[in-house]
């Protein structure tokens, strides 16, 4: 699946491929115009934080580089019976912004249609888990203060303007869960300047910056998105080790007490154990292993009662593993694996290309595929709603032979 944000970006960065991601900063422009807009516009925004329900830390509120408590800006909404949920309060919501404020939203992927599918292509991109949070910042409102973020950050203005101070690694590839303290910033300042609406840039790991809008004028504002990528590092590898080796007796043995030869013994067969392990399960497979192995998202599901199967996405968190071999073609992804004949290999590519299906174009071959692949949760029933994230953004596949 080919997104045009990512072509944009990696034409901005005059990259070929995300390999140069966590690297080193880097700015760029997007020169296609018309791309911001079908992303996401601040007013959309708005309308999204309008019509769900929502609360803090998922949305949070900032004015003079400080966090104002959730009360400020979030109401309980009452139902006929009694029940209470979170809801911003649109009109304090809208006093805080006119005044100068900064509305954060994170995660929107998750309920956005137009953000899931963009981040999703991230992800088969990168081969990595991706998130994307939204920043609106009036008037000359301050956002955060100099930090650091623990995963690798790209910024996409899609609005408006603000000021960015970008500075070096105080400690090298520091991480959120870390045995040593980060809290004194480098002294290295990388960049300092505006970012408009179009521009781009890739901050690190580690790498401190803030951004504010002071010294921009009262009446206007900065609306950015920061695609959020996290990358897995040694210690995520040894992560796994701890679960997989859960499938050695050796290690669930309790481990024995004082100073004697049976505790020697004991850590022998654990060092050897743990050595063999390592080696069976190295790196290179635990990378490859990780986004196929992780479960699907939601979706709507396919219930026949509410008509025809008419059209499917590919909606793994990954791109699939698509083989043929042993007179079979294979796929894995979303923590699923089947395997067909060979003579499916187009149909399948096609469905797991990650670009929508319509199933009036295909052959019956391809359409009994579609609904296999549904059920098995590779693959997603297009609805409109799912549909408008990808129009514009990301081509319908076609397939070579038509029924």
């Amino acid at each position: 699946m080919r997104h045009r944000l990512i072509e944009a970006i990696e034409d901005a960065f005059g990259w070929t491929g995300p390999d140069p991601l966590g690297r080193e900063f880097v700015r760029g422009t997007i020169t296609d115009e018309s791309l911001l807009p079908r992303i996401l516009t601040p007013t959309r925004l708005l309308e999204l934080v309008m019509r769900r329900s929502l609360g803090n830390p998922q949305v949070r509120m900032f004015r003079d580089g400080t966090e104002l408590h959730p009360r400020e800006y979030l109401s309980p909404a009452g139902t006929r019976r009694g029940q209470n949920i979170s809801m911003v309060n649109m009109r304090y919501l809208g006093a805080l912004l006119t005044q100068g404020a900064t509305l954060v939203l994170d995660g929107t992927d998750v309920f956005d249609p137009t953000l899931e599918v963009m981040c999703r292509a991230v992800q088969w991109w990168t081969d990595e888990r991706a998130q994307v949070n939204l920043y609106l910042t009036t008037a000359e409102a301050q956002g955060f203060g100099l930090h650091w973020d623990d995963h690798e950050v790209i910024v996409v203005q899609l609005a408006g303007e603000k000021c960015w101070e970008v500075r070096g690694q105080s400690r090298r590839d520091p991480m959120f869960r870390d045995v040593g303290r980060n809290d004194q910033p480098s002294e290295d300042v990388l960049w300092e300047g505006v970012l408009s609406a179009g521009d781009v840039m890739h901050i690190p790991r580690g790498y401190w910056h803030r951004a504010t809008r002071g010294g921009c004028g009262d009446d206007g504002l900065s609306f950015h998105m920061t695609i959020g990528v996290t990358r897995r590092t040694g210690a995520s590898w040894m992560e796994s080790l701890a679960e997989w080796c859960r499938d050695d007796e050796v290690f669930r043995r309790n481990l024995i007490r004082g100073a004697s030869s049976d505790q020697a013994q004991q850590a022998q067969e654990l060092i050897k154990a743990a050595a063999d392990l390592a080696a069976e399960r190295a790196p290179a497979g635990y990378l490859n292993r990780y986004m196929v192995e992780t479960v699907a998202a939601r979706q709507v599901p396919y219930l026949p009662m509410l008509g025809p199967l008419d059209a499917v996405v590919c909606t793994t968190p990954g791109r699939p593993h698509v083989q043929v071999r042993h007179g079979q073609v294979e796929a894995a992804a979303a923590g699923k694996r089947i395997s067909l004949a060979a003579a499916a290999e187009e149909s399948v590519r096609l469905l797991l290309s990650g670009h929508p299906v319509q199933l009036s174009d295909v052959d019956s071959l391809t359409q009994g595929l579609a609904k296999l692949l549904v059920e098995e949760g590779m693959c997603s029933t297009l609805t409109p709603e799912l549909s408008s994230g990808y129009t514009s953004l990301v081509t319908n596949a076609t397939p070579s032979k038509q029924p």
